[in-house]
């Protein structure tokens, strides 16, 4: 009798604690009750088992899809050029290497040059050969360029 009480309160219990101590007093819960009824069998404790682990599993998936979607969106990162730079700067290029498109006006193509050097200055520990690379493409952009083929 005492036994029977004891597993009931369990199973209220059942719905008020988390799911990991949820899965536990149904374990518990049915062991109790077939221990006490006499049934000795062992399907029944394997199933209670498996009803258990699945609840378990259930809960944690539950929470895993939960804090998916509930992340941050994170913004995709821009695909960059892959590849070194060609051995005679073309205007393509230079639109590249600025970020702009290869029919922009010059007051853009200024804009573009100059936040990209503020990015890439050697005095402010910047490549010497990059910030070559840049005032070449903007030249090139302006129809400034003599086109040598090299950056120095």
């Amino acid at each position: 009798m005492i036994l029977s009480v004891v597993c009931r309160y369990q199973l209220r219990m059942f719905f008020i604690f988390d799911f990991q101590s949820q899965s536990v007093f149904l374990f518990l819960y049915l062991t109790l009750v077939f221990i006490g009824s006499g049934y000795t069998q062992a399907t029944p404790m394997i199933a209670g088992a498996a009803v258990a682990a699945a609840a378990v599993a259930g809960r944690y998936g539950i929470l895993a899809w939960q804090a998916f979607k509930a992340r941050p969106r994170v913004p995709r990162m821009r695909r960059f050029y892959e590849g070194g730079f060609q051995s005679s700067m073309t205007r393509r290029e230079a639109a590249l290497i600025l970020g702009v498109r290869e029919s922009v006006v010059a007051d853009k193509v200024k804009e573009a040059h100059r936040r990209v050097m503020v990015a890439n200055h050697p005095d402010a520990g910047g490549s010497h050969y990059l910030a070559s690379k840049i005032n070449e493409a903007k030249d090139m952009m302006l129809g400034k360029s003599n086109n040598s083929g090299s950056a120095f």
